[in-house]
């Protein structure tokens, strides 16, 4: 069986989109299928914050200086990951995944690794460091199947 085989899952993600993706074809010609997408609003920093970053008086004289703002931006793609951890671990819990590809860019796959349960990394066939969330799913699957049969994987 190869890694790519029939009924395979591809979460393909970034830190705001996901297509939850099964394979209806077999590992030599695949067909991808979208089961489910899931997307984030995601406003910029400056536009999820409130108010003027605060500022503190030094404990030596009369400087004053500014307070670093929550990064609300980045708290939100860290969520999202939280949140992919537990949409996987239902989905494999229940039986539903029993092979799963991840694509993501190398950041958003290390933050999503770090929120997901041991029974979801059991059934991760491979993971592949690209973001593809905006491409077609035919150049999805030429582009998993290239990296699958390149890397020997």
């Amino acid at each position: 069986m190869t890694k790519f085989s029939h009924g395979t899952h591809v979460l393909v993600t970034d830190s705001e989109k996901a297509l939850f993706l099964v394979n209806d074809g077999d590992g030599d010609y695949p067909n991808l299928t979208v089961e489910r997408k899931k997307t984030q609003d995601n406003p910029s920093n400056r536009e999820q914050s409130a108010n003027r970053p605060g500022r503190v008086s030094n404990s030596v004289g009369a400087h004053r200086s500014a307070m670093d703002d929550t990064d609300w931006h980045q708290l939100a793609k860290d969520r999202f990951a939280a949140d992919l951890g537990d949409i996987l671990y239902e989905r494999v819990h229940d039986g539903k995944i029993d092979r799963l590809i991840i694509v993501a860019s190398p950041h958003v796959l290390g933050e999503l690794r770090a929120h997901l349960h041991q029974e979801v990394t059991d059934v991760i066939v491979a993971e592949i460091n690209k973001t593809l969330t905006n491409h077609p799913l035919d150049e999805i699957e030429r582009l998993v199947l290239s990296e699958l049969k390149g890397n020997g994987r």
